[in-house]
């Protein structure tokens, strides 16, 4: 491949830079007006850098947008070096406007003084706005990227790292605010966590299905007529017999997983039937056809 064609495939259209700064802004804003408005002024922290400076504003008494701002700007040398300019880029963008988003709204009235209230609300409007801001090729917490790279010479995985740094310093607030905003903290936490998986995955969650069975084209034609989804026939062979298998691979939405598992008992109850997750589906026929 030649110089032209890296440029050219690399290259993304105004609209496109356009609406992945329009995100992203909206996604930190977001972030920022659910530290202002809930989590700070009831003494709740989320995981990561977010959470560290927290803590240190509140020991500190300097503004919370100087920490956020001040400690990612190692995690974005890291992150142009290890993943690229673009993603550093659009983190600089989306940290940078947090850290101003958290001074403007700093003056706004708290939402709520009920702390269970805040951790439930303010998870789902940070979890939210992080997710977007991911699903735009960007980030506002740099323990994901410290995360990686621990990962290269340590026997964790990645999620488990950033589990570990994250229950120290949620930890951390049961010592500074008490251990009753800790369990709340906690909470936060995880409902912004599950926040973050459905924004980035949306409501319609695909599932990947792969099916081994003799009867292979029955249940291949079923799943087309009655389903309307269409599926790709992969040759294989059975590690034990030796026979040669037929493995019918299909894309489907969680609401219609049900349906599928339904279909594939009626043809073949004996059928060898795998489900998994998968967060983003692109080209190819995916999109449904008429059920019959």
């Amino acid at each position: 491949m030649n110089a032209s064609a890296k440029l050219e495939h690399h290259k993304i259209s105004v609209f496109g830079i356009v609406r992945r700064v329009f995100f992203i802004l909206l996604g930190s804003m977001m972030v920022a007006v659910s530290l202002e408005a809930f989590f700070v002024p009831n003494q709740i922290i989320d995981g990561g850098v977010v959470g560290i400076s927290i803590i240190s504003s509140h020991l500190s008494h300097l503004p919370l947008g100087i920490f956020l701002f001040v400690l990612n700007l190692p995690f974005l040398f890291i992150g142009y070096k290890q993943i690229g300019k673009t993603f550093a880029l659009s983190t600089l963008l989306g940290v940078t406007s947090m850290s101003i988003g958290t001074t403007l709204f700093h003056s706004i009235p708290k939402a709520t003084n009920d702390p269970l209230l805040a951790a439930v609300f303010g998870g789902i409007v940070l979890g939210i706005g992080v997710g977007m801001v991911i699903r735009f090729g960007g980030s506002l917490d740099g323990t994901e990227i410290v995360a990686i790279l621990f990962n290269k010479s340590t026997p964790f995985s990645v999620g488990e790292i950033v589990m570990f740094f994250n229950l120290f310093i949620l930890g951390s607030a049961g010592f500074v605010f008490g251990w009753d905003r800790a369990m709340y903290s906690l909470m936060a936490y995880y409902i912004a966590y599950k926040m973050i998986d459905l924004t980035l995955e949306g409501f319609d969650e695909s599932r990947a299905v792969w099916i081994i069975s003799d009867h292979h084209q029955d249940i291949g034609d079923a799943l087309m007529d009655r389903l309307g989804r269409g599926v790709t026939y992969l040759s294989g062979e059975g590690g034990f017999s030796g026979d040669d298998k037929k493995v019918i691979f299909t894309i489907i939405t969680r609401l219609e997983e049900a349906k599928l598992k339904s279909i594939v008992d009626e043809k073949d109850p004996t059928a060898f039937l795998a489900v998994g997750n998968i967060h983003d589906v692109k080209g190819g026929r995916f999109k449904k056809k008429d059920i019959h």
